[in-house]
């Protein structure tokens, strides 16, 4: 659950699961507009995440739905990162849907507000995803990325991820082109 501030002032982010986020019926009814403001304040600014565009309140709260169902179901994960009860960041990861790719999930999201970069927010939401994945009993977790968001880039291998692949120039913003890499956690190789 979410910590009570010391001093005024939490610096550690709580990071909530799914069912802890919709059995806090404050948190549930603020969470998808929360999202939503994080990724359109985040694309807005040009961010890598998939939308070229500001997503629309509904596709944010419709995405998160699709997640949450997920989770019931043991096909996904969800986490939110929480500073003083304001959502400041969240991440996913879905369950591969083809049969033969069932052991297998990908790290979807992670968005961290600008205001808490810095913090050990995007690091905190990887790690727990990371360990919900292992439990879940995922033998790989894959994840693609902007070739330009070095720190993502660097993140994603400090906790373990190896490149596996490149498409160079493949991702269009605008007139711009950027490299898509694939980076991968093996957990049937790790003891």
């Amino acid at each position: 659950m979410l910590p009570t501030m010391t001093s005024g002032v939490i610096t550690e982010p709580a990071i909530l699961d799914a069912i802890e986020l919709t059995s806090d019926p404050e948190l549930e009814v603020r969470f998808a507009e929360s999202a939503h403001r994080i990724l359109a304040d985040l694309i807005g600014g040009g961010a890598a995440l998939g939308w070229v565009e500001p997503p629309a309140r509904d596709e944010v709260a419709e995405l998160l739905d699709h997640v949450v169902s997920a989770v019931q179901t043991g096909d996904a994960a969800l986490r939110a990162a929480y500073l003083d009860r304001r959502l400041v960041g969240l991440g996913y990861w879905l369950r591969y849907a083809r049969p033969t790719h069932r052991p297998h999930a990908d790290l979807e999201k992670i968005a961290v507000g600008a205001d808490a970069h810095g913090r050990g927010v995007g690091r905190a939401l990887t790690a727990a995803l990371i360990a919900d994945a292992r439990e879940a009993g995922i033998e790989v977790l894959t994840l693609d990325v902007r070739g330009d968001n070095t720190k993502a880039l660097h993140l994603y291998r400090s906790l373990g991820f190896t490149e596996y692949g490149r498409l160079p120039d493949f991702v269009a913003v605008g007139e711009h082109r950027y490299d898509k890499v694939f980076y991968m956690l093996d957990f049937r190789r790790q003891s």
